[in-house]
């Protein structure tokens, strides 16, 4: 579940890779059909999820387009410039710079960095739960 806490890993795509490391260990005949595609399913919800819930955390608060595009480009690169808190603080500064670059008042730009940091625990709250029951629903198809 590595990218439901870490955004940069792809967590539902490593789920699924399991699936076929399972497979190819052990045997592929538990999966069929209707695993297949609840599980493909999920994993197309988690990405649309993940960018839609984030840009309504930003939205919500009274956040433009510059401020969703400031904080997309604050969760890529936050973890990466500033390793222990990258994650809280790239995505609240993204949008606080994308808003005010847009010409918004510090007071909406900072509603606006708020929000994306909503938007962020939502998400990941979101992808946790989604990846979870990825992981549960193959332990009860292999059983």
């Amino acid at each position: 579940m590595g990218g439901a806490v870490f955004p940069i890993l792809p967590g539902a795509l490593a789920i699924y890779g399991a699936y076929f490391v399972y497979g190819l260990f052990f045997s592929f005949e538990p999966f069929g059909f209707w695993f297949w595609s609840i599980q493909t399913l999920i994993v197309v919800v988690l990405f649309v999820a993940d960018y839609a819930v984030s840009a309504w955390g930003v939205k919500r608060y009274g956040g433009s387009r510059g401020s969703v595009i400031g904080s997309t480009i604050g969760v890529i690169l936050g973890p990466f410039v500033i390793p222990a808190f990258g994650l809280l603080i790239g995505p609240f500064l993204g949008a606080m710079l994308g808003e005010v670059i847009s010409g918004s008042t510090i007071e909406r730009s900072f509603k606006a960095a708020i929000g994306a940091v909503v938007g962020l625990f939502t998400s990941m709250v979101t992808k946790f739960i989604l990846q979870l029951v990825m992981i549960v629903l193959f332990v009860i198809w292999i059983l």
